[in-house]
């Protein structure tokens, strides 16, 4: 194995070391706070979703990138490429989906208390699981296609309108299906994105002009700390930043590999990489800013702090037994 492959395989497998105990963390502690409380916030009910595309995502796309950066071929057929295809579309999409719907469930909550705004309130938390499953059947009825289109990787020759994906090949087989697929998809994207960037650029004002209503205040009529509305939309702009960012670095680079003649595959796995890392690193930056979800970490740190303090206590121990 050459170094390139090494670092391709050290890549990959970091993702999913990284992503896969992030996200079943996420989806346990949910768990366990909805059977032992009998409820869960809406907003930890869409982070369980986005959780669980996160986790379909190293499997179905990172995990076959890492095995094929060590050497593993010829494991798949038509029906598991079509398999693993889909599975990466569909959570793939839900992942940008139920990113936006966050960050847009986050602006109507903090939004002022008008009669539209709360009324939307309202709807919207009473619904989000009926909001969640209804985007998710529209994301499985549009990427039914990819079962048609998916095969096996080949030695034989494919249409020009094939993309090549790990193991798989999507042939389009003609230029108006790959060029209308592709609108529709690349047209998705920025519709969402552009919805997350626009509620949180709206949450972002709603929090400054609170700031500043508050800073003419005597500071004994401050509310102690920071409110849990506002560390919420501070998670929740985080990670829109960190979709947005890494969006706009995968979108780059496919705008600089048009202007190509041909595409290397070491550029390929570049823009797998950065479409990858957000189910690796939002679980991460949920963990951190999620109340909920450090618990179990304060108490982590809470033992380790005392089982140090324990340990240093015996080594004096001996240490003045020995001086004695």
């Amino acid at each position: 194995m050459n170094i390139l492959l090494c670092v391709k395989a050290v890549g990959f497998i970091l993702l999913a070391v990284i992503g896969i105990p992030g996200n079943v963390y996420i989806l346990f502690k949910f768990t366990i706070i909805k059977v032992t409380e009998k409820k869960l916030l809406p907003t930890n009910t869409i982070l369980m979703v986005l959780a669980f595309m996160n986790l379909l995502i190293v499997f179905s796309r990172i995990f076959l990138q890492f095995l094929n950066a060590i050497g593993v071929e010829n494991f798949m057929d038509d029906s598991k490429c079509k398999f693993f295809v889909y599975t990466f579309r569909v959570s793939r999409a839900m992942s940008i989906c139920t990113t936006s719907l966050l960050s847009c469930y986050q602006c109507i909550i903090i939004a002022p208390q008008t009669r539209l705004w709360a009324y939307l309130k309202q709807k919207v938390m009473q619904n989000v699981f009926l909001i969640t499953t209804a985007v998710l059947l529209i994301n499985l009825i549009i990427y039914h296609s990819t079962i048609l289109y998916a095969i096996v990787r080949r030695n034989s020759t494919t249409s020009p309108y094939t993309l090549h994906l790990v193991y798989c090949d999507m042939d389009y087989l003609t230029y108006e299906i790959y060029i209308t697929k592709g609108s529709i998809f690349a047209s998705r994207d920025f519709l969402f994105v552009g919805l997350m960037t626009a509620a949180s650029i709206y949450i972002v004002y709603v929090l400054l002009c609170h700031e500043k209503s508050i800073k003419g205040k005597r500071s004994t009529d401050r509310a102690p700390g920071k409110s849990v509305e506002y560390k919420a939309s501070r998670a929740v702009i985080m990670l829109v930043l960190l979709y947005v960012l890494l969006f706009g670095f995968d979108n780059s680079m496919w705008i600089y590999t048009l202007t190509l003649s041909k595409v290397t595959p070491d550029m390929n796995d570049a823009r797998i990489v950065l479409a990858c890392s957000y189910s690796a690193l939002s679980p991460i930056v949920i963990i951190a800013t999620n109340p909920r979800l450090q618990q179990l970490l304060t108490f982590l740190k809470r033992r380790m702090f005392f089982f140090c303090y324990r340990s240093s206590e015996e080594k004096d121990i001996q240490v003045n037994y020995i001086d004695k």
